[in-house]
């Protein structure tokens, strides 16, 4: 190894000053073209519409599966309904049957047979075996049970309000998912930006370090050292890349659209205000949840449940229309049968039947609010977890703004001095490197916020 030249002041600190300077801005130079022209390729390398965080919400509540699949349970609520109306009106059934007859003759026997032996019968009734037909048409009219069908109609309303809130629910779900996974799209590109500047640092690091140990003025070990750093920043950038594409893919699924659809996501806005109180955020989210509203009309279907079993106690009166024809039988059977008038049908006795099950009535309405106040709890320290958070992720937002300005005046201080000969390549470089870690500190701080944000949204129940 070729021996290094000796210092000797006043003979080498002008040529030495100079070279280093010219060094240190054609590095500048070289890495500001290097990162503008990977900005361009990258600009250009990204297909696909740009996707808003509104677009992609309005496409969620139209085309998601999940979302589809509720507003068709919500639907078939409203058939069930449409259902139970019917109950309302009368009821006409038909019989008919088509047989044949086996019956023998019936034999009707005269008294003094036993006497003068010889008398027949008075008369014989006889069908021949022969087909026969017999229909019978009957309306009934409910009058009693309209107490028990307005009943079923409630509760088939209140089932219809259930669906609904579960929709509600679904759908904030489900904006929320979008949400969450966009945001998590832009921290994976923010850092993948940030692996990306480190590359380019690297490889120009990289460069230097090769050409001062191919002029034996720096040693292999940092040379090596240089690209093991290199290319754990490049299987790094491999790794975050193929979880951005994942989380595309994701995000493509939730839209209800093909999974490989191209698109680009827009930065994330500033922070902006904050809810002022706690006690403000929890009457908002009990008034608002889906939970607490279904939970409570739940309470309110048990009810009605235990009124449809107690009105079982009243008989069942209907107005009522018979009519039975009759073919092809023997004369002595009427054609024709009509009649109109009243049908009751009552349990006059059930060994205590309705009795045990009013009880079992009664227990599962105490069930249903006893699941309502727990609801109402949870929803309570859902909301007040998640405006900690809140808090929380802002106050990191302002930590990271203050850690990226400073981070960016030391890079001016350390560049200043580097002029003036007062600091080496290796400080300025760490300073540019602290500033880029800072700068994606900052925006996964940014969107850190605003994840949490959504998130007390949600526990809001806000549905948009």
């Amino acid at each position: 190894m070729r021996p290094l030249a000796p210092y000797v002041a006043g003979e080498t600190e002008k040529p030495e000053v100079m070279r280093r300077r010219n060094t240190f801005f054609a590095f500048l130079s070289l890495l500001l073209v290097t990162t503008i022209t990977g900005w361009s390729q990258q600009s250009s390398s990204a297909s696909g519409e740009v996707l808003t965080l509104e677009q992609a919400v309005a496409l969620a509540l139209r085309d998601n599966h999940v979302v589809r699949e509720a507003e068709n349970q919500a639907g078939k609520a409203g058939d069930v309904l449409a259902a139970t109306r019917t109950g309302r009106f009368p009821s006409m059934d038909v019989f008919s049957l088509a047989a044949e007859q086996f019956v023998e003759p019936v034999h009707v026997a005269n008294p003094i047979s036993s006497i003068f032996p010889g008398v027949g019968p008075f008369f014989s009734i006889g069908i021949p075996r022969r087909p026969t037909f017999i229909f019978t048409g009957l309306i009934l009219q409910p009058l009693s049970q309209q107490y028990r069908v307005g009943l079923n109609i409630e509760q088939a309303k209140l089932g219809q309000d259930i669906e609904r809130e579960r929709l509600r629910l679904v759908k904030q779900s489900a904006i929320d998912q979008v949400r969450q996974t966009y945001y998590a799209i832009l921290q994976k590109q923010s850092a993948l930006e940030s692996i990306q500047e480190s590359i380019t640092r690297y490889r120009e690091l990289d460069r230097v370090t090769s050409d001062k140990v191919a002029q034996q003025v720096s040693l292999k070990s940092a040379s090596l050292d240089v690209k093991t750093r290199l290319a754990k920043a490049e299987y790094e950038a491999l790794n975050i890349s193929n979880e951005l594409a994942t989380q595309k893919e994701q995000l493509n699924n939730l839209l209800g659209r093909d999974v490989r659809t191209e698109f680009r996501v827009n930065p994330a806005p500033n922070v902006n205000g904050f809810p002022a109180e706690l006690e403000s955020a929890r009457n908002r989210a009990l008034a608002q949840r889906p939970e607490i509203r279904e939970a409570e009309l739940k309470v309110r279907q048990a009810e009605v449940d235990r009124r449809i079993k107690k009105s079982e106690y009243i008989p069942d009166v209907s107005a009522g229309f018979l009519y039975m024809t009759f073919r092809n039988f023997d004369e002595i059977i009427p054609k024709n049968l009509a009649s109109a008038g009243l049908a009751m049908k009552w349990e006059v006795f059930d060994w205590g039947r309705k009795r045990d099950q009013l009880a079992e009535k009664d227990k599962a309405i105490e069930q249903a609010k006893d699941r309502s106040r727990e609801v109402e709890n949870r929803v309570l320290i859902d909301v007040s977890d998640k405006f900690r958070k809140l808090q929380q992720t802002r106050q990191a937002f302002v930590v990271a703004q203050l850690a990226e300005e400073t981070a960016r005046e030391n890079l001016r201080v350390n560049t200043n001095k580097y002029k003036f000969t007062a600091a080496l390549m290796s400080d300025v470089l760490e300073s540019q490197s602290t500033l880029a870690e800072a700068n994606h500190q900052l925006q996964q701080a940014l969107l850190g916020y605003w994840t949490a944000q959504a998130e007390f949204e949600k526990a809001l129940g806000e549905d948009n």
